[in-house]
């Protein structure tokens, strides 16, 4: 985990929308009504830091991922990046801001093409954008970047299917570094992978970091590994965020309901902790994004609920050192959090005599 070299925001993301129209029809197709899959996001990563996107899947983290680097053009907002708007780009500008702005995939089968060489695969974004004169020159930089993800240069020639998944997610993090980008997007880039391998991906994103000041998106679902990487976690729900902090603080001192609901689930490795502690279970289903519900998206499955929550949306909220919630209970839902722990350590205390 890097602390952000600068305070200076690399991007800062403004009211961030993108609805994916709903239609109904075979010949005269009409729209009625649209999935709000991202839904107001405001927020700003920092040079040289990583910040962890973390939520239940279909909350709208790798959909936002897509939004930042234009994948998805959205369906409203501003995504500036050193000072300038990718949502207004033109096709060719935004095709040239492509170098600075890259993003690895989820799931390493299916982002690689099986009929192309590694070695092509790495050597593609190099020759479009004209970084390398000459196939010496080329190949020369492929074989640098697969040593620099770990991986044996002699594999230039080999086929996505000669290796295992771990090793094609690190072709595919050479790909993406192939034309020297700022900031990275990673989508869930270990979650398809064995867990003994994880780790070694969380390492090498890690000293890639460091090695080439990079700044990343962190998607994942993984509390775990998000702990292990990010320097700030935001907690996503329903396409709204819902709590955004540095991660230690976040760790120590969640606030918003939902974001202690996930960190409850999370297993402790202290067998007596973790045999004692209290579990937040949340009731009932994550609405659609299609109707989402008034006020407080998370008020239909809120332990701490109340009629204001339902009525008006709340806004983000500055607790203090940049620890941001959204959520009209917020000191009632830390009085609770702290009564639940001293009952655990009451439990634990008990247990031990």
């Amino acid at each position: 985990m890097t602390a952000a070299k600068e305070q200076k925001a690399l991007i800062e993301v403004k009211d961030l929308k993108m609805y994916f129209p709903v239609t109904k029809g075979i010949v005269l197709r009409r729209k009625v009504g649209d999935v709000k899959a991202v839904d107001g996001l405001t927020f700003t990563i920092k040079e040289g830091e990583t910040l962890g996107l973390v939520g239940e899947s279909g909350c709208g983290k790798s959909t936002t991922g897509r939004a930042l680097i234009q994948l998805y053009k959205p369906t409203n907002g501003v995504v500036n990046f050193r000072g300038t708007d990718l949502t207004k780009l033109p096709a060719e500008e935004m095709r040239r801001m492509r170098r600075k702005v890259q993003m690895i995939f989820q799931d390493p089968y299916a982002s690689l093409n099986p009929r192309m060489t590694v070695g092509d695969i790495i050597a593609e974004p190099i020759m479009v954008h004209n970084l390398r004169q000459g196939k010496d020159a080329v190949r020369k930089r492929v074989e640098e970047l697969l040593a620099l993800v770990g991986l044996n240069p002699y594999f230039i020639n080999r086929y996505p299917h000669e290796f295992s998944g771990g090793q094609r997610q690190r072709i595919g993090i050479a790909r993406a570094l192939a034309v020297e980008p700022e900031f990275v997007v990673c989508d869930e880039p270990v979650s398809a992978l064995d867990v003994s391998i994880q780790a070694q991906v969380l390492n090498l994103l890690e000293e890639l970091q460091e090695k080439l000041g990079l700044t990343y998106l962190f998607i994942a679902h993984g509390l775990a590994a998000v702990k292990h990487i990010s320097d700030r976690v935001a907690v996503m729900y329903l396409g709204k965020m819902v709590e955004i902090s540095d991660g230690n603080e976040l760790y120590k001192n969640p606030v918003h309901p939902y974001t202690q609901a996930l960190l409850s689930a999370v297993p402790i490795p202290d067998p007596d902790v973790e045999r004692t502690r209290t579990r937040i279970i949340l009731t009932g289903d994550v609405p659609s994004p299609l109707n989402p519900p008034s006020g407080c998206r998370f008020h239909t499955r809120c332990p701490i609920a109340i009629d204001k929550c339902k009525q008006e949306e709340p806004l983000m909220n500055d607790i203090g050192d940049g620890h941001m919630v959204a959520c009209w209970r917020s000191h009632e839902s830390v009085a609770l959090m702290r009564a639940q722990e001293h009952q655990s350590v009451d439990a634990i205390k008990s247990h031990a005599h």
